[in-house]
């Protein structure tokens, strides 16, 4: 089908060192947890941040480039494409996971570290 979109783009902050893993098959992979603000007000008007949290996977060379230039606190700006995978629990029970396969980052540096309201 044509018009169909699946595209994310992300700005947020490391949470953990990329952690590098190695496949059975030898593919190289990394994960990282990028934390995201949303802003808003709330019921009577006060000011709020939210922060969720996103999970992001590579492969390949971009993997060992996330693993070599990032680090817990970098800012990074991903964009990917939204995964959904089934897995087993310990009980065997499924588990539904939705994570952002990224297929670019850039790594942002920035002077002010401090995350303000932006109203």
């Amino acid at each position: 089908m044509t018009g169909m979109i699946n595209n994310v783009q992300l700005v947020g902050n490391l949470g953990a060192d990329p952690e590098l893993f190695v496949t059975d098959s030898g593919k190289i992979s990394c994960r990282l947890s990028v934390a995201v603000n949303d802003y808003y007000k709330n019921g009577r008007g006060t000011p709020m941040r939210k922060t969720n949290w996103m999970k992001v996977k590579a492969w390949g060379a971009l993997a060992e480039a996330m693993v070599a230039e990032l680090h817990k606190g970098s800012r990074v700006a991903v964009n990917g494409r939204l995964v959904n995978r089934v897995i087993r629990g310990k009980e065997g029970e499924k588990i539904q996971k939705t994570e952002i396969q990224a297929v670019k980052f850039t790594k942002i540096s920035y002077q002010d570290k401090r995350d303000e309201l932006p109203f």
